[in-house]
């Protein structure tokens, strides 16, 4: 029987790759703290825990009609980012996929009532909320390495579902998974004439004063093992704009039992600004007992498109 070993939500924002001079100029004359808490997460996490498999969940890695896993024996290339070139440039990678697991998830999207397709295409594109991690965490071990997408069309419930296929795939592999929710908490950049006067990493330049209320609540609910205070609050953080809808930390809790998931989050970062956003590292170790298993529940694709509640789900098991 396959289990997760652990869990996190980490940034992956350009700036993590800029050379450390530029991250100084940025910030004040002093380093940021998402790079040393990266390379502590490696040293107490990444090279110490026991794990075959980490499966990124992708928050840059936008699909439209369908989740999409990558499923390919290995990848390896060089990338350089669209979205910023001179920042991410020919960044090496080099690892190998776990198509088994990869190609399982798909076994349990349609009990679940969603659609996840893998995907062995060597030239599928990869993009750097996977790169970025891989470069600070992956370089020189031996593990396997999968990306899973986030659907745009998708709602709340539906990252939830995603995760749950994915946490059933888990659980009934032997694999033994660590997972990284890629990603933001708010996510809404200052306008391009005045970005620039927000480039250091005091929470004082997040977008707005609300933003940065929603998302120091959401780490407190964190650190407290409240998974079920972030998911009955939803709607209200999407007023926030959370990247890609928090779809990154949905599909996270739908794979780690939900509400039932108490584990308590230890902070690897200060909770820090770039350009607007917030950003974070926050690492969840496996709970005395291990993680929940993801719900078993049997959700139909012709459902109504409906946000998730914990209230909805509690009555179906219940019921079931």
């Amino acid at each position: 029987m396959g289990k997760v070993v652990g869990a996190a939500m980490l940034a992956h924002v350009p700036t993590i790759m800029l050379p450390q001079d530029v991250r100084y100029d940025m910030n004040d004359g002093k380093e940021i703290s998402l790079v040393p808490g990266l390379k502590r997460f490696r040293a107490e996490v990444m090279e110490t825990l026991d794990y075959d498999t980490v499966v990124v969940l992708d928050s840059h890695w936008a699909t439209t009609v369908e989740f999409v896993i990558s499923a390919q024996a290995e990848r390896s290339g060089l990338f350089t980012s669209e979205e910023l070139p001179r920042g991410m440039s020919q960044i090496p990678y080099a690892f190998k996929g776990d198509p088994e697991l990869a190609n399982a998830v798909a076994n349990y999207d349609e009990k679940n009532g969603t659609w996840v397709t893998p995907i062995s295409d060597p030239h599928l594109p990869i993009f750097y909320a996977t790169v970025n991690l891989w470069h600070y965490l992956g370089r020189g071990l031996d593990k396997r390495w999968v990306s899973l997408s986030v659907c745009q069309t998708a709602t709340s419930e539906d990252f939830v579902r995603a995760g749950r296929a994915l946490g059933e795939a888990i659980r009934d592999s032997d694999r033994k998974v660590l997972l990284l929710a890629s990603g933001a908490l708010s996510h809404t950049f200052h306008k391009l004439r005045e970005l620039r006067k927000h480039e250091a990493s005091d929470p004082s330049h997040i977008f707005s004063a609300e933003a940065r209320e929603a998302d120091l609540e959401r780490i407190e609910w964190m650190k407290q093992g409240d998974h079920k205070r972030i998911l009955d609050t939803m709607s209200e953080f999407k007023k926030v704009k959370p990247e890609a809808n928090f779809s990154h930390w949905l599909q996270m809790a739908g794979a780690t039992g939900e509400e039932a998931n108490t584990a308590k989050g230890v902070m690897y970062s200060e909770y820090e600004n770039s350009i607007g956003t917030g950003q974070v590292h926050v690492y969840f170790p496996e709970p005395e007992g291990g993680f929940p298993l993801p719900k078993d529940v049997v959700r139909s694709r012709e459902d109504a498109p409906v946000e998730y509640t914990t209230a909805a789900d509690a009555a179906t098991v219940s019921a079931a």
